[in-house]
């Protein structure tokens, strides 16, 4: 992509609104858009990352055989109704269509995966499956706050498991668990599994936690094995190992995982028959991460003064490269660089500018934050060399043009 086309811009002031430094960098950055409160457009290089933690969570959930779905955001009155919710949810955003049908904007989908599975599902023999979705959901927050981290519309992966007894759900649950701190450690987001109600349908959920300074949620951490409570559940000792020591922090809550148990196949009679014909509930388990909340995440826990510094798996692009100087023997050799990245498979932003000093460029691609930086300039070709630099290190080093692809 050449820079010169790219649709965005840069800021040098935080915006008023700006409550979480993961805000304010993405704001500057160019990434997101405010369209109103608690809404955002995905600009390109908002987009590019938001699609890289997409296909992050997309593989991970196949690996451990999800079946991708995609479900529809509106829903009708009547399902909320049998589940109870319709009034309960106080966040539901609610409307009327022809006729004064009333609907809702799901802002999350147990009433829609359930009598969906009901239409599949009539013997043990159907049991288990997996579906997941990465959908759009609404929820009509009474205060969104801290840009991503808090909106009224937001995308999430949801996962849905069916089963026919709680020890098949107890062995995916713990597969669902290893499952999300491999995402989570690939977008670079280090998390805590904390312990959280599980209301009136089992004793403990469980969140994934991520410490920085812009949470809104107060988490207490084990000093004796790092697994967290939230605050709601505080007891005297750690569920986990008993310790009786804990770190107050402050934390993003960007995954949860929940044993549903049949609290949602009761509502739509959603039932098997087992191996002797007896007619038994199935038994649902429920797993999801916000998209949103976990790229804003990403960029709390990796930042410096200048700007974001992605991590490599969810970089806007594998490198910037940057041109200093209008000389054609700079402007060739830089192009040829560009076009010969792309074909190794590498995707390259190339700042091609003319009308843009050094100092900006370098600003811009502190701020912009792409993990690996390259800069052909006349001093560089002295040497037959290229600038390398990581985002995340202070060392510059020269490489040799013929040893770039190895490089980076």
């Amino acid at each position: 992509m050449l820079q010169s086309k790219l649709f965005y811009k840069t800021f040098k002031e935080n915006p008023k609104e700006a409550e979480a430094l993961s805000h304010a960098f993405l704001i500057r950055g160019g990434f997101i858009d405010r369209a109103a409160a608690g809404v955002y457009t995905f600009l390109p290089l908002g987009f590019l990352v938001l699609k890289k933690i997409e296909n992050i969570i997309r593989e991970e959930m196949n690996a451990i055989g999800g079946q991708e779905i995609l479900m529809p955001v509106l829903a009708s009155k009547e399902n909320w109704e049998k589940t109870g919710r319709w009034t309960s949810f106080e966040e539901l955003f609610k409307l009327k269509g022809q006729n004064e049908k009333e609907y809702a904007l799901n802002p999350t989908h147990e009433e829609m995966i359930s009598p969906l599975a009901k239409k599949f599902v009539f013997s043990h023999k159907d049991l288990p499956f997996h579906l997941f979705q990465i959908q759009t959901k609404f929820r009509n927050e009474l205060r969104v706050k801290s840009g991503l981290l808090r909106t009224r519309e937001f995308l999430m992966k949801d996962l849905y498991s069916f089963h026919s007894s709680q020890e098949d759900l107890d062995k995916y649950y713990s597969k669902v668990e290893k499952a999300y701190f491999k995402i989570f450690k690939r977008c670079g987001v280090k998390v805590l599994k904390a312990f959280a109600s599980g209301g009136s349908f089992s004793k403990y959920s469980h969140e994934f936690q991520a410490p920085t300074e812009a949470g809104e949620d107060l988490i207490y951490v084990c000093r004796k094995c790092s697994v967290a409570v939230n605050k709601e559940i505080k007891q005297d000792k750690c569920q986990e190992c008993g310790g009786a020591e804990f770190e107050e922090k402050k934390a993003v809550e960007v995954g949860n995982i929940f044993k549903l148990g049949d609290k949602y196949s009761l509502p739509f009679e959603l039932k098997f028959k087992d191996e002797d014909g007896k007619e038994k509930l199935v038994v649902m388990g429920c797993y999801g991460i916000g998209l949103g909340r976990l790229m804003a995440s990403v960029v709390e826990l990796n930042n410096d003064k200048n700007g974001i510094i992605w991590p490599k798996e969810v970089s806007p692009f594998d490198v910037h490269l940057i041109r200093i100087g209008r000389a054609k023997k700079v402007r060739d050799k830089a192009e040829k660089l560009y076009e010969d990245l792309q074909k190794k498979g590498f995707s390259v932003l190339y700042d091609d500018r003319d009308e843009i000093s050094a100092g900006q460029k370098f600003a811009e691609s502190d701020l912009i934050g792409i993990s690996t930086r390259l800069v052909v300039s006349e001093k560089t070709l002295k040497q037959n060399s290229a600038e390398l630099k990581e985002r995340a290190k202070n060392k510059i080093c020269l490489v040799k043009f013929s040893h770039i692809y190895q490089a980076i």
